[in-house]
């Protein structure tokens, strides 16, 4: 299989949005294409990541319309659904088109278009990710979020203060993008006053609901130096699913799919935790940063918020983790998540991150679905 590479890379303003999801894939998928200076003839494959068009704006076909929006007809397209974890699942799919010769240009864009549905319909649609007997007794995401928290707390005798900490430090970073989608610094006493969402979990322990898009253009490692001098090679992909019922799982605190994925990932590209210099993680509410952190070995077993408190995952720390504000400061617009952590990757690897750059040759993002019952891990390295 052919070396698979990232030639371009685009993203919207991620936060309230007056555009509606076809004007922010097609202003996201656009600025991709003038990024790598590719006509919309070259495409021959185009994926959209996307969880709940229908259900938020009554729009389905989005990939149709948008090759129509982009010009790029007849291109192959597809829309691809992994609930909040589309936007992987896209990377995996425009990957494998790649890899297998099935396209020498593909182009992936994902989004979504929330912020116009008031916060318990966008509650209620999101909350569809989970099993209906879980549902049908009003259990969310944040429910579970609060009960894996609780327990981490109480079984590694960590500070509450630590989960505030990854809040402070993610805003810190969102603060240094311009498209993020809250650019303002946060310290722990106003995360930790914030109001109580599902003990012992507050406001500023969850991302913010979102409207955004981001894009990225694939081709052959071999042909992508007629486009780019610099470039980003997709070294390794993994996915993996764990019990849709998450009281099923002997340990909510250890995240199965996030261990497998990241196996595959690392197995693929052949590197070690050890190797990764910048990571992007789905800190769709704070104690998720601490989970993934030991799932990919980044730290031992009930020790990642010693290393937060520590300023391991700062920007100027051993692995800068969320260097973009992550879910929690740049944002979550569901299918457009995962690609605009790609996104991150390719900003840092190429050098091309402004304020927020750190030094870095490979990358690792993670994007989850529901509370680690679908994941894709991605790795991505700096073209030599």
């Amino acid at each position: 299989m052919p070396d698979v590479a990232v030639i371009g890379a685009s993203m919207t303003n991620f936060g309230t949005r007056e555009k509606w999801i076809r004007e922010l894939l097609a202003e996201a998928g656009k600025d991709c294409l003038d990024d790598a200076g590719v006509t919309p003839g070259e495409v021959d494959h185009l994926y959209v990541s996307n969880m709940a068009s229908g259900e938020f704006e009554g729009q389905t076909g989005i990939q149709n319309a948008l090759a129509h929006d982009l010009s790029v007809v007849p291109a192959y397209a597809q829309r691809v659904g992994q609930t909040s974890s589309s936007g992987a699942a896209g990377i995996y799919a425009a990957w494998q088109s790649i890899a297998s010769g099935a396209s020498e240009m593909t182009l992936l864009v994902g989004g979504e278009k929330m912020t116009h549905r008031t916060t318990g319909e966008s509650s209620d649609i999101i909350a569809s990710i989970t099993h209906p007997v879980e549902y049908k007794h009003g259990v969310t995401l944040p429910s579970f979020a609060g009960l894996a928290a609780r327990l981490y707390l109480d079984e590694y005798d960590a500070p509450r203060e630590s989960l505030a900490e990854v809040a402070v430090k993610n805003h810190h970073n969102g603060v240094k993008n311009p498209d993020a989608q809250f650019k303002k610094k946060i310290d722990v006493e106003t995360a930790l006053e914030s109001p109580l969402v599902a003990d012992p979990l507050r406001l500023y322990d969850y991302c913010p609901v979102t409207d955004g898009s981001a894009a990225l253009l694939f081709c052959p490692v071999d042909q992508a130096r007629e486009y780019a001098d610099e470039f980003a090679v997709v070294s390794g992909v993994g996915g993996a699913t764990d019990t849709h019922v998450v009281h099923e799982r002997p340990d909510p605190t250890s995240m199965s799919a996030v261990v497998e994925s990241g196996r595959q990932a690392y197995e693929m590209a052949g590197v070690e935790p050890e190797d990764i210099d910048v990571a992007e993680l789905h800190d769709m509410v704070t104690i998720l940063e601490l989970l993934q952190m030991e799932a990919f070995g980044f730290s031992e077993e009930g020790a990642a918020w010693k290393d937060v408190k520590a300023g391991r995952t700062e920007l100027d720390g051993e692995l800068p983790i969320n260097p973009s504000g992550g879910l929690k400061a740049r944002g979550h617009p569901l299918g457009g998540t995962g690609v605009a952590q790609a996104y991150e990757l390719y900003t840092q690897l190429v050098g091309d991150a402004g304020d927020r750059q750190v030094d870095a040759d490979i990358g690792l993002a993670c994007n989850i679905g529901g509370f680690g019952n679908c994941v894709n891990t991605t790795i991505m390295e700096a073209s030599q």
